[in-house]
């Protein structure tokens, strides 16, 4: 079961992510792939929510050893077949009368994400193809979600427990994206006072040849040799005749002795 390393877990469906050409859109997802101890199976859990709030559940185990087992569920299929193509490919063929009518591809994406490809066909024989993308879960869960799950069965006790992840879900979302907000709000001051620092340490090790008032705005020079020098006199005063190689700021003296850039 090597090979089924990186799909095992509980992942979270991306719903705008998702193509369906058959059903609806969920509007919440979760899918979870375990490994089975002591055996080549692995069983997947499946639960959903619809965007009129129905909710769903399957489970079903199937043997992961490249081969053909009878289905856990004749109704379902009447055989299965995983098959791991290497480390982040598998594939799940359902037959019906040794003829596939349902194909699931999972594929694990560069950036991490889990891709499900469902492709089936309908007994009038049309065929539609269903896609998928899901991040993975921080924590597993007792039990998964998809809407490419192959098993469909509403029950009572999955819409109690899916709604009660759902709002653990928004609650913790909206606690995440207030704490982002947050240190939004405190990275930006932080670079302001990293910026005011910098330029004080270019002006204290300035040529001064007087002393400093706070609140006074003053303009910052590079010399010739590369110096800098701190003048009453702005460029525009100096017109033609600036004595110095460029001008580089203008500058205020602030009450914590640290100098902020000004608007010439």
């Amino acid at each position: 079961m090597v090979q089924a390393y990186n799909f095992l877990g509980s992942w979270q469906l991306f719903p705008e992510k998702g193509n369906y050409e058959w059903g609806t859109r969920p509007k919440s997802g979760i899918y979870q792939i375990e490994a089975i101890d002591n055996r080549k199976a692995i069983r997947i859990h499946q639960s959903w929510v619809t965007l009129e709030n129905e909710s769903f559940v399957s489970d079903y185990l199937v043997e992961a050893d490249g081969e053909i087992h009878p289905s856990e569920n004749v109704e379902l299929a009447h055989e299965v077949q995983v098959h791991f193509i290497d480390t982040v490919n598998m594939e799940l063929h359902f037959y019906k009368n040794s003829q596939t009518f349902l194909h699931i591809t999972h594929e694990i994406l560069p950036n991490g994400f889990l891709k499900i490809t469902q492709q089936g066909t309908h007994s009038n024989g049309e065929g539609y193809t269903n896609t998928e993308v899901f991040h993975k879960q921080m924590s597993v869960l007792p039990y998964g979600a998809s809407a490419a799950g192959a098993i469909v069965k509403a029950t009572e006790e999955g819409v109690i427990r899916h709604k009660a992840l759902t709002a653990m879900e928004e609650q913790t979302h909206m606690q995440l994206e207030q704490i982002r907000k947050q240190i939004e709000l405190l990275a930006q001051p932080a670079q302001e006072i990293h910026q005011r620092k910098e330029l004080s340490k270019l002006i204290y090790s300035a040529k001064l040849s007087f002393k400093p008032e706070i609140g006074q705005v003053y303009y910052l020079y590079e010399k010739n040799d590369n110096t800098h020098t701190l003048s009453l006199i702005s460029p525009t005063e100096w017109g033609a005749g600036m004595p110095y190689k460029k001008f580089v700021a203008a500058v205020q003296l602030l009450a914590d002795h640290t100098w902020k850039e000004r608007p010439l």
